[in-house]
């Protein structure tokens, strides 16, 4: 008995789809709002929808994607489990497959890591690998309290909700930061100090080291400081190398873990395999999530051998073995580095960014185009209104969306992000060409000059 449909039902049309989708899914649901596409067939960028369009996906997942969609590699390491009959789901117990994912993830991490870190697999999100990394470094300290940045985003469920910047989600969950102190990420653009450029970062590391020996300053003693090397939702905002060593540093002198959140950053995303190789930070917990999977569901932590005092079962999640996405995954770090694929994600990276900053020149629309390797922002303004005292215009929220649907009219998927959503973000694939990269450039230009115009005719 076949119980997979060979051809979609009569009523399985695109509308009818996405008609049923709002009528029986949560209204918690985000990208379905502003993507109201069926994608039916995807390979590499290249998402063809059921309607018959093409799409150049600039998502990929949220960065899942370090491969593009059905990459070779991965659909082979999937069949290689599936043709060996090898156990699905196997907890936590010891499996071919996952000792040599713990292999492949050893292999490409910076030496003080790989010699001195234990590997523990959470459940599959990211959330849930930043839930553990609180759990740890409060249980291997004994102490409370967590040390966060403005603008962060570590996840959904509560603990890595109390740590993210954004106020919306938290506004009705009562008490949810009551341990976090907030303390603020260098953004030159948007300078938490009124000052703008590098100075942003030199003086958010003075202030933190100030406030932690302050005794009247409110901090207890923390548990961890927890930090993004680059914020993604944040609107993409690299983190000075210079300021991330300075957090090593401060965070070292007073016996605070430090932990990194390279949910999305890492697996060469930003021109390196890790973004701490950039400043050269060794934390004291790494949190890795999204492309380690392969484009499945997989979360790990590696962390200091100092901190591993948990007891049996101290952080748990049934699907931790998942044995499709530790092959994935395996698979997807070797050939990443083997095709030296960050290099190339930091030389294309560069090369569109050059492209948008040139193209920022020529409107008056644009405040500031940033990233590091294929995490790239366009962060929108109001032209027509003054700049605050660091040189920088209000965000254009309407704006910026309707940039993302006169993309998305033109065959491109972009995602925004940032203060008030105001930042139109890329995370194209590792694997993008350099047509590829051309036409998003061009297709992303002509949809900010017609969202420009719609705007400007809407206010006339």
């Amino acid at each position: 008995m076949n119980l997979l449909a060979e051809e979609p039902a009569a009523s399985a049309t695109p509308a009818a789809i996405l008609d049923r989708q709002g009528l029986r899914e949560s209204s918690a649901r985000t990208y379905a709002r502003w993507l109201p596409i069926v994608p039916v067939r995807a390979t590499g960028m290249v998402i063809e929808g059921a309607d018959g369009r093409s799409y150049l996906d600039c998502l990929s997942g949220a960065g899942t994607l370090a491969l593009g969609h059905n990459h070779p590699v991965v659909v082979e390491a999937l069949h290689a489990v599936l043709r060996r009959g090898a156990p699905l789901h196997a907890l936590d117990i010891a499996t071919p497959e996952k000792d040599d994912f713990v292999s492949a993830l050893l292999d490409v991490m910076p030496a003080e890591l790989r010699h001195r870190s234990r590997v523990h697999f959470c459940g599959p999100s990211g959330s849930d690998a930043v839930e553990a990394a609180i759990k740890l470094t409060h249980t291997a300290t004994g102490r409370r309290g967590l040390l966060a940045f403005t603008g962060a985003y570590h996840g959904m469920t509560l603990g890595s909700l109390a740590a993210t910047g954004a106020t919306g989600p938290k506004e009705r969950v009562p008490g949810i930061a009551a341990d976090v102190t907030r303390l603020p990420f260098p953004y030159a653009y948007r300078c938490p100090f009124g000052i703008g450029g590098a100075a942003s970062g030199r003086l958010g590391a003075g202030y933190v080291e100030r406030i932690l020996d302050d005794p009247s300053a409110g901090v207890v003693s923390p548990a961890a400081m927890l930090v993004e090397p680059v914020q993604g939702e944040g609107g993409v905002i690299a983190a000075p190398d210079d300021w991330m060593r300075e957090m090593r540093r401060i965070t070292s002198e007073r016996g605070i873990p430090l932990i990194v959140d390279e949910v999305q950053t890492g697996v060469g995303r930003t021109g390196a395999m890790w973004a701490i190789e950039h400043s050269g930070v060794t934390p004291d917990v790494l949190v890795l999530s999204k492309a380690i999977g392969g484009s499945l569901p997989l979360a790990v932590l590696l962390y200091s051998e100092d901190l591993d005092v948990w007891a049996p079962g101290a952080h748990t999640g049934t699907f931790r073995g998942c044995t499709l996405a530790i092959a994935a995954g395996a698979a997807t770090l070797r050939f990443v580095a083997a095709e030296e694929l960050p290099a190339r994600a930091a030389d294309v990276g560069e090369r569109i960014t050059a492209s948008l900053r040139q193209l920022a020149r020529a409107t008056d629309c644009i405040g500031d185009v940033r990233g590091r390797g294929l995490m790239i922002g366009l962060e929108f303004v109001a032209p027509d209104s003054a700049p605050d005292v660091a040189g920088a215009r209000p965000a254009a929220p309407a704006l910026a969306q309707r940039v993302r649907a006169e993309a998305l009219g033109r065959g491109l998927i972009v995602e925004l992000g940032g203060r008030h959503d105001a930042v139109v973000r890329l995370l194209p694939p590792l694997t993008i060409s350099d047509e590829q990269a051309d036409s998003v450039v061009e297709r992303l230009a002509g949809a900010i000059v017609a969202a420009r115009r719609t705007l400007v005719a809407g206010a006339a």
